[in-house]
């Protein structure tokens, strides 16, 4: 394949260069011929006859070549052509730098820039230059807010034909890719693509300051803000800022009072989705995380996770300070902020931190007032489960904890500790 630099012959009135004479002879008819063929429709005028006519066909919709495998139709044989190669897996046009192929000449070229930075399309509004002609065009409908594509079904207009497209399918319910590995189908290949990591567990994103490893960009970028201490997304009601759109939606409710999501069993009504889907397992008693070693469930997967340490044996990472044994890496370091002070999970709302994004979570609670675990005999409600476990046991009259000394026993371990000291010198010698 010719080098940009093999281009010798330039033209002389726009300095566009080319690597055959004969191909200069025929760009060089766009500045000095008469575009003597002009289409009827919309007055738009060619050097060629046959250009006219395939222009002709985007007024008319005539497509007239056709796939033979697929059945989808093309207004020009180069196009089906192009499109036949996604069957057969044909790449024919090869990058001399990097070696990765692709479909078309015109993708050839434009990856070409991504090696070169050469970006030969600016947008006369703001100067910002693209590799691609598409790209800028869609730039630039950022600055006209034109949307030119409009859904037939509610008449929403979008900027982008495939933004379009997406939008379509809520209203239809296809959802035309599926997961290899466990058959779940989605509205788009890119959010497909996503799923399929958490099966594969591939996280291709890297934080350039820490390492630390994400499957998504999206989630990259949230991270590096931890880095950077940019936030934003701000609250028009206090000015108060965020990392993340979802975060302020959920602080902004702190002052609407807003809880969107209910449940249908109840009729309770909580801030965020995530706390409707944990109260929602009080009423199924579902804990869909099981262990594969004893079968035991949790209703979060973070606690099954801490269960399967009971399970280790082998723990290598120790800690220096207290030589306390773990099995995982990432567990010895959330154990040494314990000895360091170290807090870096800071509540967006009031400032306070923590060592660990549990914790965190939990006292998120505190400020939406969310209690997802209701007691079926009083209808008392717990911010977390465990508390609810605890308040159970005054209903059963269950009392786990008993006293070794005289036998007593008690539903709640702090109020044993709290007997134990009832015991002094003077009293044992009564047992």
């Amino acid at each position: 394949m010719p080098k940009s630099e093999d281009k010798v012959f330039c033209c002389d009135i726009c300095g566009r260069g080319f690597s055959e004479k004969a191909r200069l002879k025929q760009h060089v008819r766009i500045h000095t011929e008469e575009k003597q063929y002009t289409c009827e429709i919309c007055s738009k005028s060619f050097l060629e006859k046959g250009n006219l006519k395939i222009h002709v066909r985007s007024h008319t919709g005539e497509k007239p070549y056709s796939c033979d495998v697929c059945g989808v139709s093309f207004s020009q044989k180069s196009g089906l052509n192009t499109h036949k190669r996604l069957h057969t897996g044909e790449k024919p046009y090869s990058c001399v730098v990097c070696g990765k192929s692709y479909t078309t000449k015109q993708n050839l070229t434009i990856h070409i820039r991504s090696h070169s930075g050469e970006k030969p399309y600016s947008c006369d509004v703001c100067g910002m230059s693209f590799a691609d002609m598409a790209f800028m065009k869609k730039h630039i409908r950022t600055h006209t807010g034109e949307k030119p594509y409009s859904c037939g079904v509610c008449g929403m207009s979008f900027a982008l034909l495939s933004t379009m497209k997406n939008h379509v399918r809520t209203h239809t319910g296809e959802k035309p890719y599926t997961c290899d590995v466990c058959g779940t189908s989605f509205t788009q290949r890119k959010t497909m693509k996503k799923h399929i990591r958490t099966h594969t567990g591939e996280k291709p994103y890297s934080c350039v300051i820490c390492g630390k490893l994400y499957t998504t960009k999206e989630n990259l970028t949230i991270h590096t803000r931890s880095h950077t201490g940019e936030k934003p997304y701000a609250c028009d009601v206090c000015g108060k800022s965020f990392t993340q759109t979802r975060t302020m939606q959920q602080h902004i409710r702190t002052h609407t009072g807003d809880k969107p999501y209910n449940c249908e069993v109840c009729g309770k009504f909580y801030n965020t989705k995530e706390y409707l889907t944990i109260h929602i397992q009080s009423h199924t008693e579902a804990e869909p995380y099981s262990c594969e070693i004893c079968s035991k469930s949790f209703i979060e997967s973070g606690k099954l996770a801490k269960h399967m340490q009971s399970h280790i044996v082998d723990k290598p990472y120790n800690c220096e300070v207290c030589a306390t044994f773990f099995m995982q890496k990432s567990s010895l370091t959330s154990h040494m902020k314990m000895h360091t002070g170290e807090k870096p999970y800071s509540c967006e709302i009031c400032s306070k931190s923590f060592s660990k994004s549990g914790k965190l979570t939990k006292h998120m609670q505190s400020h939406t007032g969310d209690k997802p675990y209701d007691c079926e005999v009083c209808a008392t409600s717990f911010t977390q489960k465990s508390s609810l476990n605890r308040h159970m046991k005054m209903h059963t009259g269950e009392k786990p904890y008993s006293c070794k000394v005289c036998g007593k026993s008690f539903w709640e371990k702090n109020k044993l500790n709290k007997h134990i000291e009832t015991h002094t010198e003077e009293n044992l010698n009564a047992y």
